[in-house]
């Protein structure tokens, strides 16, 4: 019902298969009213490339001349529309004016038997203003009426949305609750006052605390964000569809949607937009035109605009850039800035689902880049995972152009032939040994020189914690002739260093986990280069080819060999993924694997690991590169979980 196809941390693109066809996610879903159509959905479909809409099925049954009208034939001939469409039940309406007259059964039924592809249960709407107490009663009341409607649901696909208000814990818990049950698509709901009032920050902590409890097999479905400005944050933190009124309800009121906010179209002197709807006019020729004719040019430039963001937002995850384009849209609006500092506290959270390495460089864009999960996962693996070579000294060099080792060729040459000693840089993302700097993201990052103060001030202080636990007997900054002869005089001797064995054995260690590198101990070691660049690329241990270096990141690709020792080095369940004993064999021949056959998985493992891929019995059957986390691989039923790169066969 629901694969993924690509990712970038937790923002994803998917797949969801409905009766009528399926959608790429994250999607967009234009509320459709019956009774005020201002662009037709068959126009949407076939100019604007809409996939699927979203109407409201509490108005079309309040409604006895809709009512008559789709009892007699179905929903989609309703709207003339036949790609796939959700139904809301009406739970906005009792927000906006009060109860509904529809029981919470009923409405269900009735979406299922109107044939709508995605139902919502009839849930209770949790108002910001709520105590504790009056949000904590609106979600059991949801979840007994969620328990009441799931068995209503027939083929249809049936949405269960997380309320609980601005309270974290009543969103986790009310998320817990709905993934026991049988929902296929999860709305975040009560969103939309927070959304109008710009209390983003509310609206991260809700979307994260609903995050950490659903099921990561399903859609999530942000209700009533339908204004471009928030997608790049929302997709960043999870949310998979949106549905927006607003392209509509803007244009009657002659606003106009842009990523970064919203003008009157009288304060414009310029459309600035080239999009079909505006190229075609100006602002003086939409204020003379017809009302009727001015608002409907104005909703599809809304839309288009809303639409196009999504394309932007979908290329991002596949370059693997979407953490910068949520940084540079984050500066349109210091609400939007805000919510991205409140981001940074659920930073362990996303970094379970942070890939490895990406496609293209680490690009600073201000000093929120710093609160990413790729900083903190490296941060907090060089000080659980990096093991720092037997030498006396330990010489740090400042930031500098990269790869480090080359920029201070000179300096390392010369302190190396009179001193033992190791190297080590203050970089951005923290003490960067020498060995290491290859290694993503050290050498695949781009960074000013002056950084912002308060980004400074944080290196510093974990330069500090490096200094107060590093192990050396010495440790000197470089500053020039000075420090060579000090250490001349304090620290003379050298013992001899294989500086490519050094790093093959601090990326073992970071990228496997301490002690991966004891692999190594007692054999022969020897290594292929690139004739070009003088760079590591194949380890051969004992006369087998066991790792490759990647060039593109410096991480090592997971031989047959190499998985075969690594076994040996780590106990289960470090770095393995279980899988049922068929889907072994086929796995051993080369084919990938599929995550419902996944049966364990080790919690360490993130998304562009590589992996040993074992049966039930412990018994190797290939090597892969994870695309999922260990709750992913558990939570899917369709998807590939491991793409198998070596077979034992």
């Amino acid at each position: 019902m629901f694969e993924l196809k690509e990712r970038d941390g937790l923002a994803r693109i998917c797949e969801l298969k409905t009766r009528h066809g399926r959608v790429t996610t994250p999607a967009l879903l234009p509320v459709v009213n019956p009774n005020q159509l201002t662009i037709s959905p068959s126009e949407m479909k076939d100019s604007l490339g809409v996939e699927i809409l979203i109407t409201n099925s509490y108005i079309i049954w309040n409604d006895p001349k809709l009512r008559n009208r789709v009892e007699g034939s179905d929903l989609h001939s309703l709207l003339g529309f036949d790609g796939p469409i959700m139904t809301d039940s009406g739970t906005f309406q009792s927000h906006m004016y009060g109860d509904v007259e529809v029981e919470h059964q009923e409405i269900v039924r009735f979406q299922r038997d109107i044939g709508s592809d995605i139902g919502t249960i009839l849930d209770i709407f949790s108002e910001p203003h709520f105590t504790e107490d009056e949000a904590r009663a609106a979600v059991e009341e949801t979840l007994r009426r969620a328990k009441d409607s799931v068995g209503q649901k027939g083929e249809m696909l049936l949405a269960g949305p997380v309320q609980g208000g601005v309270f974290p814990n009543l969103r986790q818990m009310c998320a817990q609750e709905l993934s026991k049950m049988d929902f296929d698509v999860h709305p975040i709901g009560g969103v939309v006052p927070l959304l109008q009032d710009y209390r983003f920050s509310d609206i991260v902590n809700i979307v994260m605390a609903s995050k950490k409890s659903l099921d990561p097999s399903r859609p999530v479905h942000l209700f009533g964000a339908g204004h471009p400005m928030i997608f790049p944050l929302a997709v960043l933190m999870g949310c998979d569809m949106f549905d927006s009124a607003s392209y509509a309800k803007y244009a009657r009121e002659e606003r106009i949607m842009y990523p970064n906010g919203t003008k009157f179209l009288n304060d414009l002197h310029d459309l600035a937009c080239s999009c079909p709807a505006c190229s075609r006019t100006s602002v003086d020729e939409l204020k003379a035109m017809d009302k009727v004719e001015r608002t409907k040019i104005l909703a599809e430039h809304n839309l288009r605009i809303s639409l196009q963001e999504l394309k932007k937002v979908k290329n991002a995850i596949h370059e693997g850039a979407l953490w910068e384009l949520v940084e540079m849209r984050a500066r349109a609006h210091p609400a939007m800035l805000e919510a991205l500092k409140t981001l940074s506290r659920h930073v362990e959270f996303m970094e379970r689902a942070e890939p490895t390495s990406r496609r293209g460089a680490f690009f600073y864009c201000g000093p929120e880049s710093y609160d990413r999960p790729a900083v903190a996962r490296y941060r907090d693996r060089f000080f659980s995972r990096y093991r720092r070579p037997n030498t006396k000294v330990l010489v740090g060099f400042e930031d500098a152009d990269k790869p480090y080792s080359r920029h201070y060729a000179n300096e390392i040459r010369a302190i190396s032939k009179k001193v033992d000693a190791s190297f080590i840089v203050v970089s951005f993302f923290g003490p960067a040994p020498i060995e290491l700097d290859e290694m993503y993201p050290i050498a695949q990052s781009v960074i000013p020189r002056n950084l912002d103060p308060d980004v400074v001030r944080r290196v510093r202080n974990v330069m500090e914690r490096h200094a107060h636990s590093h192990g050396f007997p010495l440790a000197v900054m470089w500053e020039g002739e000075d420090t060579l002869s000090f250490l001349e005089d304090v620290a003379p001797g050298k013992e001899p260093v294989d500086v490519d064995l050094l790093r093959c054995r601090a990326v073992l260690d970071m990228q496997f986990g301490k002690g991966a590198a004891d692999v190594l101990d007692g054999k022969v070691v020897e290594f292929v280069k690139s004739r070009k660049t003088g760079k590591i690329r194949n380890i051969i241990v004992d006369g087998l080819h066991a790792f490759s270096m990647r060039a593109h990141d410096g991480r090592f690709t997971l031989k047959m060999e190499g998985a075969r020792m690594l076994m040996d080095a780590l106990p289960p369940p470090r770095m393995r993924v279980v899988i049922e004993d068929e889907p072994a064999e086929f796995a051993a021949k080369g084919a990938n694997v599929f995550a419902k056959f996944v049966r364990d998985c080790d919690d360490e493992i993130r998304p562009g690991d590589d992996v040993i891929i074992v049966n039930t019995k412990g018994v190797l059957a290939a090597a892969g590169r994870a695309l999922m986390n260990r709750e992913e691989m558990l939570a899917f039923n369709r998807g590939i979980a491991v793409r198998v790169k070596q077979t034992a066969d």
